[in-house]
C-alpha cells in the first residue's frame, strides 16, 4: 500500500512538473509572438507609449508598406527556392554518405571518416567564415546555387551523426535478402533502406528547412547581388545608420514567419509521425 502511494505521489509531482515546463515553454514563445504581431499593427508614436498593449487602430498597411519595401514577392521565391533545394539536395546526399559510413564502419578509413565529418561540428562557421567567402568568390558561387551548395556541405557533418546511428538500428539481413533476390547496391539502398528511413528524414528536413530559412549570416557573406537577397537579409531595409523603424521590421518580420508557420500547421501530422517513429525505432 505504502508502495503504490508513493508511486502515484511521484507520478502526481512528475506530471505537475511537466505541465509547469509545457506552460513555461509556452510562454517563452508566445509573449515574444504576441509583441511581433502587436507591434507590427501600431504606429510608432503608439509603439512608444503602449508597448503591451493592443493596438487602438489595428494599422494593417502596415503589413502592405512592408510587402513593397521588401519586395516581399522576390525575397519569399529567393528564400522557398533555396530552402526547398538545399531540404532536396541534403536528404538525397547525406542519407547516401550517412549510409556508406554505417555499412562499412568496420574498416578503418570509414571510421576516420565519420570521426573527420563530426569533427566539422566543432568549428564555428565565423571561424572559416572570410577563406570561404574568398572561395567562393574564385568559383563564382557567390549567388543561390552557392549558397545551396554552402548549406548542403555544411549540413553533412551532423546528419552524418543522424544517419549513422539511425542505420546501425535496421537490420543487415534486410539488405542479404535483397542480394538474394538479385538486386545490386544501388537498387537496394533506393528501394529496402531509403523507405525505412523516413522518420530520421523527416527530422534532417524539419531541422534543414528551419536552419535555411532562418539563417542570416549565409547569406549576407554569400550573395553579392541585391536581387538574390533571401528574407533575413532584406530586414535591413528597415535600418538605418541612426533609427529603425520597427513597426515596418516587426511586420516583416511577420510575413516573413508566416509561410514556414502555415507549412507547420499543415505537415503537423506527418512532422509529429516522423518524430515520435525516430525516437520509437
Amino acid at each position: 500500500m505504502t508502495t503504490f502511494t508513493t508511486t502515484a505521489t511521484i507520478r502526481r509531482r512528475s506530471n505537475w512538473l511537466l505541465t509547469a515546463l509545457l506552460l513555461a515553454g509556452s510562454f517563452v514563445i508566445l509573449v515574444p509572438l504576441y509583441l511581433t504581431i502587436v507591434t507590427a499593427l501600431k504606429t510608432p508614436a503608439e509603439m512608444r507609449t503602449n508597448l503591451w498593449g493592443l493596438p487602438t487602430v489595428w494599422h494593417w498597411e502596415n503589413l502592405a508598406t512592408a510587402v513593397s519595401v521588401t519586395d516581399f514577392p522576390r525575397a519569399l521565391a529567393n528564400s522557398a527556392f533555396v530552402t526547398i533545394l538545399t531540404v532536396v539536395l541534403t536528404v538525397l546526399s547525406n542519407s547516401l554518405v550517412g549510409y556508406a559510413i554505417a555499412r562499412n564502419m568496420h574498416k578503418r578509413s570509414f571510421k576516420f571518416l565519420f570521426f573527420y565529418f563530426v569533427s566539422a561540428l566543432f568549428i564555428p562557421f565565423p571561424i572559416i567564415m572570410l577563406p570561404l567567402v574568398k572561395q567562393m568568390s574564385i568559383l563564382h558561387l557567390d549567388n543561390l546555387i552557392g549558397l545551396v551548395v554552402m548549406y548542403v556541405v555544411f549540413n553533412l557533418a551532423f546528419n552524418v551523426l543522424l544517419y549513422t546511428g539511425y542505420l546501425q538500428t535496421i537490420p543487415k539481413e534486410l539488405e542479404e535478402a535483397a542480394k538474394i533476390d538479385g538486386a545490386g547496391v544501388w537498387t537496394t539502398y533506393w528501394r529496402v533502406i531509403f523507405p525505412l528511413l523516413m522518420p530520421v528524414n523527416a527530422t534532417v528536413a524539419i531541422l534543414t528547412a528551419l536552419g535555411t530559412w532562418n539563417d542570416f549570416l549565409g547569406p549576407l557573406v554569400i550573395l553579392s547581388d541585391d536581387s538574390s537577397y533571401t528574407l533575413p537579409l532584406v530586414q535591413y531595409a528597415f535600418q538605418s545608420q541612426f533609427s529603425t523603424n520597427y513597426n515596418l521590421a516587426f511586420a516583416s518580420y511577420l510575413l516573413a514567419l508566416a509561410p514556414m508557420l502555415i507549412i507547420y500547421l499543415i505537415a503537423q501530422r506527418w512532422i509529429v509521425g516522423g518524430i515520435v517513429q525516430g525516437a520509437l525505432k
